[in-house]
């Protein structure tokens, strides 16, 4: 491996976590922001994008003798339109080096001048001094002695106190205790470098429990601190997400439904290198991945014939019955050897349905519905939960660690359907519950506030409590998990339940609480808008 001395100002490729190598300079952190402890690591703002990363060290390299390799590796449009904004910037920079270089040129040679003539003035006065000197000592000894005197003081001097007086401290450098103190300035352009750089290689990334106290395991985006700030770019992957580097299948892939989960899927399969084709019944929301990239399916049929993989997430049982049976649907696009993945949440009656007619064509068929929200779906942190053809749930593994930080395979068709349910069951009873507790705090005279803060301090803390509440206390209900699809999800569990006796009073309740919710037109805002339920 290369060892490679990177500086303040230096452009690299930073990689963070699972997505591809991206173009950057390193540059000062905010004042406010501490640098990691730990392993060395570098503050890089990355080229088309306003995003920030703390990057270890081993985890960059130098930017000119990476650029023809990253590019052969990378795909898409934002990441061509990120190489082009390096060039830009190197093209400015070459403008004002060769301004300087020309001033520089300008001020040296008029130093020289004038320390030329400087010299002259200085050496007639010596001359001048000397005289003088000689006629008022001539013919005595005092003028000897001094003479004599001065240079033995010149010799005097030990070649060890001379060396002292040339080290490297004299001429401006800091002693060796403190170089760590400050970051040095350098060109943008030169590096110092020793050893070939061709055989660096990025080390593997290790999964681990992201810890408060160590924000070296987060990469820092600006819009965290700058709200007015939007990040709609490179999506920063939480550690627990990391698994190395991503080499995208070569199969082509197809993607069927770009809403709230669809849109992160497909913009992580995208980012990840992967060749996708898309389709959505409103076809304007396809524009904006065909600008990076995707390429645009006239209809499921076509997709599905002209793909290896075809993915699908749509809202219910009767969306992904229709897409699969209906006019051009995905079955009339089935030939022996396609495969077709639903992602959709719905009933293990469903999904065995449709699993049995994409073979009766020779189609490979996988379920993998999703447990998250539309943060970890742009994040790529989605739960991916996988029953049917093993096979075919290997080789969508390099969408799956695009699209989410972790998969289950759970055997069977329908295995899956039945864990998403039972799943989301528990969450949606538990934002219920979380809202009834407000709402009980508020009108027997208690702050909202400090029971969030006290719950946050116990052992129902989650990320998932707390931005919930927030949604309340704020009046914020925009959706990140649609009301409507969360009370499908309880409908579902409690038939689930029926199916084989088991009573489930607590999803029950819950249920009638969204369904309240629902007719006071709450449908379409996000889960945690229950809480209108019980204020009304």
């Amino acid at each position: 491996m290369a060892a490679v001395s990177l500086r303040l100002g230096d452009l690299v490729w930073g990689k963070l976590g699972r997505y591809p190598p991206w173009p950057g300079k390193i540059v000062n952190p905010p004042k406010d922001l501490k640098k990691p402890r730990g392993k060395k690591c570098f503050f890089v703002k990355f080229f088309g994008t306003e995003d920030h990363a703390w990057i270890k060290v081993e985890q960059l390299k130098p930017y000119h003798p990476h650029k023809e390799e990253m590019i052969k590796i990378n795909k898409g449009k934002r990441f061509q339109q990120a190489v082009d904004a390096v060039e830009e910037f190197l093209r400015k920079n070459k403008g004002k080096d060769q301004a300087s270089s020309h001033n520089s040129s300008e001020e040296k040679n008029r130093r020289n001048s004038s320390e030329e003539r400087g010299k002259q003035s200085a050496g007639e006065e010596k001359r001048k001094a000397s005289l003088s000197e000689g006629k008022s000592k001539k013919g005595t000894g005092e003028g000897k002695k001094r003479v004599s005197s001065v240079s033995s003081e010149r010799g005097s001097k030990s070649p060890l106190k001379r060396a002292q007086d040339q080290s490297p401290r004299k001429r401006g450098r800091p002693p060796k205790d403190e170089k760590d103190l400050t970051i040095p300035e350098s060109s943008t352009v030169k590096r110092v470098m020793t050893g070939t750089v061709a055989g660096f290689k990025w080390p593997p990334s290790v999964s681990e429990p992201v810890k408060d106290s160590d924000p070296h395991f987060h990469h820092f985006l600006l819009s965290q601190t700058e709200k007015e700030t939007g990040s709609t770019s490179i999506q920063a992957a939480d550690s627990t997400a990391v698994n190395g580097s991503i080499t995208p299948t070569d199969k082509k892939i197809g993607f069927l439904g770009l809403g709230l989960m669809g849109s992160g899927i497909v913009s992580n399969l995208l980012k990840m290198g992967h060749t996708v084709t898309v389709w959505n019944r409103t076809a304007e929301k396809c524009d904006l991945f065909i600008q990076e990239g995707a390429r645009l399916g006239r209809t499921p049929a076509e997709v599905v014939s002209t793909c290896d993989i075809t993915f699908a997430c749509v809202s219910d049982p009767k969306a992904a019955k229709d897409l699969v049976l209906g006019p051009s649907g995905v079955l009339q696009g089935i030939r022996p050897g396609k495969c077709y993945v639903d992602m959709s949440t719905v009933d293990a009656d469903t999904v065995t349905e449709l699993a049995q007619v994409i073979v009766s064509r020779g189609g490979r068929f996988l379920e993998a519905p999703v447990s998250g929200n539309q943060q970890l779906s742009n994040d790529g942190m989605l739960v991916i939960l996988a029953a049917g053809d093993r096979g075919l749930y290997e080789d969508c593994s390099s969408c799956f660690q695009a699209m989410g930080k972790t998969s289950f395979f759970l055997g069977e068709v329908g295995n899956a359907a039945k864990m998403m349910l039972i799943v989301n069951m528990v969450q949606g009873s538990f934002m219920a519950t979380i809202a009834e507790g407000l709402t009980l705090a508020q009108v027997t005279g208690q702050s909202q506030q400090t029971l969030l803060d006290i719950l946050n301090q116990g052992q129902l803390a989650s990320i998932f409590l707390d931005q919930k509440c927030q949604n309340i206390l704020q009046g914020n209900f925009k959706p990140d998990f649609y009301l409507k699809y969360i009370q499908k999800d309880l409908r579902l569990a409690i038939a689930l339940g029926d199916s084989v006796n088991h009573p489930t009073p607590m999803a029950a309740a819950a249920n009638e609480v969204y369904k309240r919710a629902k007719a006071l037109d709450q449908s379409d805002n996000d889960m945690s808008a229950v809480y209108r339920a019980y204020i009304h």
